[in-house]
């Protein structure tokens, strides 16, 4: 199906894939950030489980590895780009002031915090025994967690004190993520590529290599990529979706889309 020049494409939907482990963790990490935001705020019962399931799988993704060393590792390397704009003719000086005290204000909060920063919500009794029955399917129902159940009873400002609480000990991080994330996608610019019969092969710079990419397709078309590979190439394959009940096959016409390819 070939879509509208790319140029006057209206927003539409923007898949992205990771190149790397870290890129991996950092969205998982946001994704399930932005879940738990979402749910934070809506008062009924079932929303504080969705907020807490995610918080649960944040703490789980965090328990691998140095997670806290490699964001503030990233932070450092974006404020050394930043840095390098500044000697650049044409830089919005007040915009990249503010992005570099933004930066600076989140290495220094992820620093203060110590590595153990997450202990306290590991230590937590509360948390371990939701966190064990989650891995049950339907392991956190009132008769399996009868003080789970007790706890979601309570009003909601009662809750949402103590998932606050619990949110602030992983802020730090969450937000450094988000901002990290923000700024790698803005660093690239996308530019219009053609899917021939369906298929798209890119190879990229060895000395350069590609964290995340990202193809964003025409608002309202009926075809989502397929995307396979590493940070030295990639093969993308645009399926067809009819509905739930039929398998995806790729199309074979040639497909218009917006790449963009962030190092």
């Amino acid at each position: 199906m070939t879509s509208p020049d790319s140029s006057r494409q209206a927003a539409g939907p923007v898949y992205e894939q990771p190149l790397n482990e870290r890129m991996r963790t950092f969205l998982r990490l946001d994704f399930l950030y932005q879940q738990a935001l979402f749910h934070e705020e809506r008062e009924d019962a079932w929303s504080t489980r969705a907020a807490m399931s995610a918080l649960l799988e944040i703490l789980a993704i965090t328990a691998r590895g140095d997670i806290r060393s490699e964001v503030l590792k990233d932070l450092e390397r974006q404020m050394t780009v930043m840095h390098d704009y500044t000697t650049r003719p044409g830089v919005d000086t007040s915009r990249l002031k503010a992005v570099l005290t933004n930066l600076t204000g989140l290495r220094t909060e992820l620093n203060s915090v110590g590595a153990l920063f997450m202990q306290r919500l590991r230590d937590s009794e509360f948390l371990n025994s939701i966190k064990h029955r989650s891995t049950i399917p339907g392991g956190t129902c009132e008769f399996d967690l009868p003080d789970y159940r007790h706890w979601l009873d309570q009003p909601f400002a009662t809750r949402t004190k103590a998932f606050s609480d619990w949110m602030a000990t992983i802020r730090p991080l969450c937000d450094a993520v988000t901002e990290l994330l923000w700024l790698t996608r803005g660093a690239a610019r996308p530019r219009p590529e053609v899917a021939t019969g369906g298929v798209f092969q890119i190879a990229f710079e060895r000395e350069n290599p590609c964290q995340l990419l990202r193809i964003a397709l025409p608002a309202g078309t009926q075809l989502f990529p397929e995307i396979s590979g590493s940070h030295h190439r990639c093969s993308v394959r645009f399926l067809l979706w009819a509905d739930a009940s039929v398998r995806p096959v790729q199309t074979t016409e040639d497909v218009q889309f917006q790449l963009t390819v962030c190092t």
